[in-house]
């Protein structure tokens, strides 16, 4: 393994072309999994745009907009980080209304949200379609190990203590949740494309001999 440092506008622009050539006659589901402080959606943001200038409908979706009502999530307390790592995200509502459908013998009718978590109701999202040579990025924390269905992974690497240094106070109560989630998952392990951002805005790719993990 090398570990090569690489711009964020590089960055993009190399797994932008990665995705776009694992495109076939279906659709690509490509998970951008990483802790907030890893700044996963802000990945799959910068994505969409590039991926559309190389001939792909792309849709975005958060797995922050699918998470479980506050009734189920919130069971345990507010700040339980096992509940957090094992029961946060509604894994059967992102399979149905998003992996599914943008699977191999899926309709392309995907839900872009399920949940509006600060009004703790459904969000009332209207379906997209999303057509043949389209790419689904799901960007999240937890989102392997779980047996949802992606075709390409992209994990943001962070060693503990970069993660704990960038953590926002409020939210150092969910590292715990990390810890398992990098000892019981190993997710850098077995993910398509593995990005170190200890400091996110300095990222590296982490490589085989044959190109990136």
């Amino acid at each position: 393994m090398r570990v090569r440092p690489i711009s964020p506008p590089l960055l993009v622009s190399e797994l932008s072309e990665r995705l776009a050539g694992a495109v076939s006659t279906g659709r690509l589901r490509v998970a951008v999994d990483g802790a907030p402080a890893a700044r996963p959606d802000q990945l799959a943001d910068a994505l969409v745009d590039p991926l559309r200038a190389l001939g792909h409908p792309v849709l975005h979706v958060r797995a922050d907009d699918f998470l479980r009502p506050a009734s189920l999530r919130l069971e345990r307390g507010r700040t339980n980080p096992d509940s957090y790592y094992e029961g946060w995200v509604d894994e059967a509502g992102l399979r149905r209304e998003v992996l599914d459908p943008a699977g191999p013998d899926g309709h392309g009718r995907v839900l872009p949200s399920l949940w509006d978590a600060r009004a703790d109701r459904a969000s009332r999202a209207g379906y997209v379609d999303l057509p043949p040579g389209g790419v689904v990025l799901v960007s999240g924390a937890f989102l392997l190990g779980g047996g949802l269905a992606f075709d390409v992974v992209v994990h943001l690497e962070m060693t503990a203590a970069a993660l704990r240094r960038r953590t926002d106070s409020e939210l150092a109560w969910t590292l715990p949740a990390f810890d398992r989630y990098a000892a019981e998952v190993a997710p850098a392990s077995f993910a398509d494309v593995v990005v170190r951002v200890d400091d996110p805005r300095h990222p590296a790719l982490v490589e085989s001999a044959d190109g990136p993990v």
